[in-house]
């Protein structure tokens, strides 16, 4: 009687067992949507094409940070007393090209208009000395010689009034039009070195490109930073996709664009991306997945985006169960 119990529970145990594994086994029966795969970052390397020594640090290794808003700035004292002489330079040769555009000084045109008034004065005299040598020479009284000289001089003093006359329209009228030229390109010149002593000095200054997460910052406060070496490590949300490998009989079967859910370990909810790249190229076995199925086929690398939003609750190197709908 007790043996036939025992065999009764024996027999009940182990059809509970079977329906165990076979739950178990249902449970685990691979689908074929489903594929693995990995979150990737694109980061983005902010740095100066400068040197310097960093003096300060604005953000901090996991900080979110807006567009524009300022990074790190860099030792500035050489490219500010740059700029500052360029701009003195601008300053000059701003006023060498009014200077050669309004002519002489006022004074000097008062100069040029007293000897104009004089010379008209003696104009008046050497008539007058002519026109009394004139008449004298025609009643037989002068010599040929002093109506001569009163001649000249009338004339000479003609003569002088006409330059003076010239001399001061000249002085009013002020440069020459190549010296203006000459001077309004010594501004341009001048204004262009201005303008690459701003962006010099600019270049110690840098702000964030792009909305993100501050990833990882390179240096300290006090380091010396060479020209072009990264100091803030960027990680906009835009820059998280997810990598995943598709077999290469399922490549027809998907399409740049298309939706795929995304799954993560300790969440509820899928994620909604779209296929943004398909690979044209096949590859063997894809980093970071081991399975033995995978190991035997060709596949592709998919990439899957995502709305910034969504994007930002991802973290690189975290992985995942990619769903197609095919």
């Amino acid at each position: 009687m007790k043996d036939s119990v025992f065999k009764d529970r024996r027999r009940s145990v182990s059809t509970l067992l079977m329906a165990i594994l076979a739950l178990l086994n249902s449970c685990h029966r691979s689908d074929d949507r489903v594929v693995q795969g990995y979150v990737e970052g694109e980061f983005v390397y902010v740095a100066s094409p400068m040197a310097g020594a960093l003096r300060t640090l604005f953000v901090l290794r996991g900080a979110q940070v807006q567009e524009g808003a300022p990074l790190f700035n860099l030792e500035n004292g050489y490219e500010q007393a740059a700029r500052d002489e360029a701009e003195r330079k601008v300053a000059q040769a701003q006023a060498n090209l009014d200077d050669v555009k309004t002519g002489q000084r006022p004074t000097e045109l008062q100069t040029l208009q007293a000897q104009l008034d004089q010379a008209r004065a003696a104009l008046v005299l050497s008539q007058k000395e002519f026109g009394r040598q004139d008449a004298l020479s025609k009643s037989g009284v002068a010599s040929k010689q002093d109506w001569d000289r009163a001649r000249s001089a009338r004339d000479q003093d003609q003569q002088h009034i006409t330059q003076l006359e010239a001399t001061l329209e000249t002085a009013r009228l002020g440069a020459r039009e190549q010296q203006i030229v000459a001077a309004e390109a010594s501004l341009k010149a001048q204004m262009a070195s201005l303008d690459a002593a701003e962006w010099s000095l600019s270049q110690k200054n840098q702000s964030s490109p792009k909305e993100g997460l501050v990833f990882d910052t390179l240096y300290r406060e006090g380091d010396w930073v060479a020209a072009g070496k990264p100091v803030i490590v960027l990680l906009p949300p835009a820059n998280i996709k997810v990598r995943a490998f598709v077999a290469q009989e399922k490549l027809g079967l998907i399409h740049q664009g298309d939706s795929v859910s995304v799954s993560v370990d300790g969440v509820t909810e899928a994620y909604e991306g779209r296929i943004s790249y398909i690979s044209p190229k096949s590859e063997f076995t894809p980093p970071v997945i081991y399975s033995q199925d995978m190991r035997e086929k060709l596949v592709f690398l998919v990439e899957i985006s995502f709305d910034p939003k969504v994007a930002a609750k991802l973290h690189p190197g975290q992985p995942v169960d990619a769903r197609f709908k095919w």
